[in-house]
């Protein structure tokens, strides 16, 4: 059942929460959808199963959620703010928390946030370089709002898609923009689970960082960025270690 969390600032953000008991919130990455991510792939069913609950959010200038267009409504810290308000819609104090890809620099935000709202952390499709970072900007630009062929083809391969699909064009151009160069920054004393593609060039770094923070990490033999959300094995591992 869909619901909606409201910021100070008129903003709702969509949610669905699964029945069950230990809930898990799920964040997704960018130019996705919580439905396209977490149950198309089995995540909801596989939390359903398990008995916990799965909290899964369109974050804002995604799917059901609203799509404001200034770059400053894209930062880590308002996207981190839009996850507490979910929590407080629902009443939660705590809740696990699994992001992916974009997702795990926003639930990495909330960690920073509101330490005390997170038990555990899974961290998937993510490292130490963020992804818009390494982009030209003006060319991310022009391609958005005029179709004007970036020389970078991970430009056409991340917004193609999505703008082909029809997402709001202005508000993707400001989620990248307020993004850029999102850290995976974590409070000390909150665990951690990495979890990276072996096929997958966009969390390079990954094993090095989660090793220099002591945390767990697992790596999805020949898994790219797009099917690693998919392995078995990446959900019964975060069900292991948030349990």
């Amino acid at each position: 059942m869909t619901d909606f969390a409201q910021r100070l600032d008129g903003v709702r953000i969509a949610f669905d929460s699964a029945p069950g008991e230990r809930p898990v919130l799920l964040v997704h990455g960018f130019a996705s959808t919580a439905v396209d991510t977490w149950a198309g792939s089995g995540w909801v069913r596989a939390f359903g199963e398990a008995g916990r609950t799965a909290i899964t959010p369109d974050l804002r200038g995604h799917g059901r959620s609203d799509k404001p267009h200034r770059v400053a409504d894209y930062a880590p810290r308002q996207l981190a703010a839009d996850l507490v308000a979910v929590l407080d819609t629902l009443e939660l104090d705590q809740v696990d928390v699994i992001g992916y890809s974009m997702g795990s620099r926003v639930v990495a935000a909330l960690a920073q946030l509101a330490p005390e709202r997170v038990r555990r952390l899974v961290l998937g499709g993510a490292g130490p370089i963020e992804l818009f970072a390494t982009w030209n900007l003006d060319e991310v630009r022009r391609f958005v709002l005029s179709g004007e062929p970036p020389t970078d083809p991970a430009i056409v391969a991340v917004l193609g898609s999505a703008i082909a699909a029809g997402a709001d064009r202005q508000a993707l151009l400001a989620c990248v923009q307020g993004v850029a160069g999102c850290t995976l920054d974590v409070p000390a004393g909150i665990p951690q689970l990495f979890v990276a593609g072996g096929a997958d060039q966009i969390p390079a770094g990954v094993a090095a960082l989660a090793a220099g923070r002591g945390a767990q990490y697992l790596e999805l033999p020949g898994r790219t960025h797009l099917n690693a959300l998919a392995s078995r094995e990446f959900k019964q591992a975060a069900l292991e270690f948030l349990d």
